[in-house]
C-alpha cells in the first residue's frame, strides 16, 4: 500500500498554484482592510441608496465591488484550507474571511427590502434620469420578481425573527444519523469485523460477496427502523415550516416556490416525472441482465448494486489521464482545447492526495481567480472520469466568467452539472469506441448505467416521494412515520419492476436522504443528465452548429433564465422528448452491454 504523502512531498507540477491569486499574506490582508474599513461608509447608504438613480447605481456598485473583493479573499482561504484541513493557520484564514463576511452582510442587508420597496416603473425612469444604471436591468429584474411575494416590512420583520427560533431540522437530522445513531458492526469479504457508518455502507452494498450486500442493507435499515418515529416527525416539522412559510408568501404550493426560485416552469418537474414514468422498462430490462450475469435466481434489490464487471484494475497514470482528457475534448475545437492546456499547464489542479487534504473532487474559483479544481487522483478511472468531470465545470465557469461582468458572470445550479456531465459522458463514449481492451469497455459501461439508473431514476422516484410528502402537509392530511414508509415502499414496487425482490427493509431507506430537506432540490441531477445526453447526442451525430451552440451556451453565465439557455443547445426541459432521448440512450447501452457481455463470455470472461 502507498504511504500517503506529506503535501512538502508532493511534486510541485501536480499542485495548483494559490499565488496567482495572492503573493502572500500581506496582499490579501491589504484587501481584508480595504474591506473592514468600507463598511462603514457602506452602512450610510441605506439612507442615500433611493435618493437618485445616481445613487442606487453607487450603492449597487460599491456594494458589488466589495461583495467580488470578499469573494476573492474567500477562494484563497477556502482553497488553502483545503490543501490541508488540520493545519491551524488556514483554519484562522479561513474563519477570518468568514467573519468578514458575515458582517458585510448584516451591513448591506437593507439593500434588497429597500430596493423592492419601489415600483418598478420608479427604476425605469431611473434609467432615464441615469442610464449607466441600465447595466444592472437584468440583477433588478430577477430581485423584482420577488417583489409579489414580499410581505409588509413588519411582517418581514416578524419571519425572520420567528425563523431563528425554529428548529433547524436538517441539522438534528444530520446530528441523528452521522454522529448519534449506532449502526453496529458486519464481517467483511476478508472476514474481518467492520463497523458499518452510512458513509462506508455504499462500498459494502456493492459488494462482489451477496452476504456483505445482504448484511449491509439489512443491518442499516434495520437500524433506521427504530428511528423511523423520530426522523419522521423531523422531516415532517421541516415540510410542514417551509409549506406554511410558502403559504404565507403567497405561493400555489412549495413546489411552485421551488421552481419560481430556479426560473423554470413546474412544467419541467412534470415533464421529468412522466418520461421517466412512461420509460421504466428499460430499466426492468437492466435490472433483469444483472440477474441474468449474476446468475441470482432469488434477486433482491441489494443485488442492484453490484458490479457487473467482476475485477478490473487496469491503472492509469496522471499523464495518461492528461492525454485522454485532451483527446476527447478536442471535439469542442481549439479555443476550448487551449483552455484544457491551461488547466494543466498554468496549475489550475491540485491532484494528488496527500495528509489532511480535504477527500473527494471539487471545481471552486471566483471571478478574479483561477477555476481551480482539486481532486484526489489515484489512477482508477474514476479518477480520470472525476477529473475530465471537474474540468467541465471550471471551463464553464471560465467561459461564464470571461464573457460577462461580475454580477452576471454566476450560472444557475440548474444548469451547473450539464457542462461537467457533457464531458463525462464524453469520457465514457470515448472508451467504449477505442479502447482494445473488452474489459475497460465493459467497465465503463457498467459505471455508466449506474449512472443512469441512480440519477434519471432513482432521483425522480425521490422526488415524487417528496411531491407526496408536500401534497399530503399542504391538504391538512395526516403524514405518520407509517405513511411515508408505505408509500416509500410503493414507489420501490414500482421502479424496480417484478423482477426484484422489494425487501421490507427498503421503506426506511428515506430516513437517510439530506435532499428532503432541500425543497425539490433532487429533480435537477435527473434534467441535468437528460440535458447533457442530448447535447452529447447532438454532438457526435454531427448536428449542425452543436459545438458552436454549446459554447455559446457556456458563456451566458447568468444573464437569461436557465431554460432559455438550454434552448441554445436545443434543450427544453418542459419538452419530455429532452428525457426520454436520455432513457432511449440508457437502453441502447443496455443492450450494447449484453451484446459486449456475451463476447466477453464466449472469450472465458464474467461471473462463473
Amino acid at each position: 500500500m502507498n504511504k500517503i504523502k506529506a503535501r512538502s512531498e508532493v511534486d510541485n507540477k501536480y499542485k495548483w498554484d494559490l499565488s496567482l491569486i495572492y503573493s502572500g499574506l500581506d496582499e490579501f490582508n491589504d484587501d481584508y482592510i480595504e474591506v473592514e474599513n468600507k463598511l462603514k461608509k457602506l452602512s450610510s447608504y441605506e439612507n442615500t441608496m433611493l435618493n437618485s438613480a445616481k445613487d442606487l447605481y453607487t450603492t449597487t456598485t460599491e456594494i458589488l465591488k466589495n461583495s467580488r473583493i470578499i469573494e476573492k479573499m474567500y477562494v484563497y482561504a477556502h482553497l488553502t484550507y483545503n490543501e490541508d484541513i488540520t493545519k491551524s493557520s488556514s483554519i484562522e484564514l479561513l474563519n477570518k474571511i468568514e467573519n468578514l463576511n458575515i458582517k458585510f452582510s448584516q451591513t448591506v442587508s437593507y439593500y434588497d427590502s429597500k430596493l423592492l420597496s419601489l415600483d418598478y416603473d420608479v427604476i425605469e425612469k431611473m434609467y432615464e434620469e441615469y442610464p449607466k444604471l441600465k447595466e444592472y436591468e437584468t440583477y433588478f429584474n430577477k430581485s423584482f420578481r420577488y417583489k409579489k411575494y414580499m410581505l409588509s416590512e413588519i411582517e418581514e420583520k416578524l419571519l425572520a425573527k420567528m425563523q431563528k427560533a425554529i428548529a433547524d431540522n436538517e441539522t438534528i437530522f444530520s446530528n441523528l444519523t452521522d454522529s448519534d445513531i449506532d449502526f453496529g458492526y458486519i464481517t467483511d469479504e476478508n472476514g474481518n469485523k467492520v463497523e458499518l457508518t452510512n458513509t462506508n455502507f455504499s462500498l459494502f452494498i456493492k459488494s462482489k460477496d451477496r452476504r456483505v450486500r445482504q448484511d449491509a442493507f439489512k443491518t442499516l435499515y434495520g437500524v433506521y427502523k427504530r428511528y423511523k418515529t423520530t426522523l419522521s416527525n423531523c422531516l415532517e416539522k421541516e415540510i410542514k415550516t417551509i409549506a406554511t412559510l410558502e403559504k404565507i408568501r403567497g405561493y400555489q404550493s412549495s413546489l411552485d416556490a421551488a421552481m419560481y426560485s430556479n426560473e423554470l416552469p413546474i412544467k419541467v418537474f412534470d415533464s421529468l416525472v412522466e418520461s421517466v414514468n412512461n420509460g421504466l422498462e428499460p430499466l426492468y430490462k437492466y435490472f433483469r441482465l444483472k440477474k441474468e450475469i449474476l446468475n441470482i435466481k432469488d434477486f433482491h434489490i441489494y443485488d442492484t448494486y453490484a458490479n457487473l464487471i467482476e475485477k478490473y484494475d487496469k491503472k492509469y497514470s496522471y499523464e495518461d489521464a492528461q492525454k485522454i482528457i485532451k483527446d476527447v475534448l478536442k471535439v469542442f475545437g481549439s479555443e476550448y482545447s487551449s483552455y484544457v492546456d491551461k488547466a494543466f499547464s498554468e496549475h489550475w489542479i491540485d491532484a494528488m492526495p496527500n495528509k489532511g487534504k480535504t477527500s473527494g473532487a471539487f471545481s471552486g474559483g471566483g471571478y478574479d481567480t483561477n477555476p481551480y479544481i482539486l481532486t484526489n487522483f489515484q489512477e482508477e478511472f474514476n479518477d480520470v472520469s472525476t477529473l475530465i468531470h471537474e474540468i467541465g465545470h471550471s471551463i464553464h465557469s471560465y467561459y461564464s466568467r470571461n464573457n460577462n461582468p461580475y454580477v452576471y458572470s454566476q450560472y444557475s445550479i440548474v444548469v451547473a452539472e450539464v457542462a461537467s456531465t457533457v464531458n463525462e459522458l464524453l469520457l465514457a463514449r470515448y472508451i467504449i469506441d477505442n479502447s482494445k481492451d473488452i474489459e475497460e469497455r465493459l467497465y465503463v459501461m457498467d459505471r455508466l448505467m449506474s449512472l443512469f439508473k441512480s440519477t434519471i431514476y432513482r432521483q425522480t422516484m425521490y422526488e415524487e416521494f417528496e411531491r407526496f410528502l408536500y401534497e399530503k402537509v399542504e391538504k391538512e392530511e395526516s403524514l405518520t412515520s407509517d405513511i411515508m414508509c408505505d408509500e416509500f415502499y410503493k414507489l420501490n414496487q414500482k421502479y424496480f419492476g417484478n423482477d426484484v425482490i422489494i425487501d421490507d427493509e427498503i421503506k426506511y431507506e428515506w430516513e437517510r436522504m439530506p435532499h428532503l430537506y432541500y425543497n425539490f432540490y433532487m429533480y435537477k441531477y435527473a434534467t441535468g443528465l437528460s440535458a447533457a445526453c442530448y447535447i452529447v447526442n447532438s454532438i457526435l451525430l454531427g448536428k449542425k452548429d452543436a459545438v458552436k451552440n454549446y459554447i455559446e451556451f457556456l458563456k451566458q453565465g447568468g444573464k437569461i433564465a436557465p431554460n432559455e439557455q438550454l434552448k441554445i443547445t436545443g434543450v427544453d426541459l418542459t419538452k419530455k422528448e429532452i428525457c426520454d432521448n436520455a432513457i432511449k440512450m440508457f437502453s441502447d447501452l443496455v443492450d450494447e452491454f449484453e451484446r459486449t457481455y456475451n463476447e466477453y463470455k464466449r472469450s472465458g470472461g464474467g461471473y462463473e
